[in-house]
């Protein structure tokens, strides 16, 4: 397992505020409340997730970047196919 990066705190912040959110959601929707107000709030909801994607993606490019070279600047299949991998969740 990696060691987390300094933007995981944020990020799980984020994430559980978003959840809280999405459970304020279904209540309204529970409580029949306006499509419009639904609708609104999923979009918040909606926002908050993609950030934190993004964040943890670039965070973790940023940071595992530099470990795609070896010493003689190759660069290494793993690190490379790591790379192909999380970059279509941009």
């Amino acid at each position: 397992m990696d060691p987390p990066h300094t933007t995981h705190p944020a990020i799980i912040k984020r994430l559980r505020r978003a959840g809280g959110h999405l459970a304020s959601v279904i209540q309204m929707l529970e409580q029949g409340k306006p499509c419009l107000d639904v609708a609104q709030q999923l979009q918040a909801v909606e926002k908050a997730i993609i950030q934190a994607k993004k964040t943890l993606v670039q965070d973790h490019l940023d940071h595992c970047l530099s470990h795609m070279v070896d010493a003689n600047g190759h660069p290494q299949p793993d690190s490379l196919d790591e790379f192909r991998q999380i970059a279509k969740y941009l």
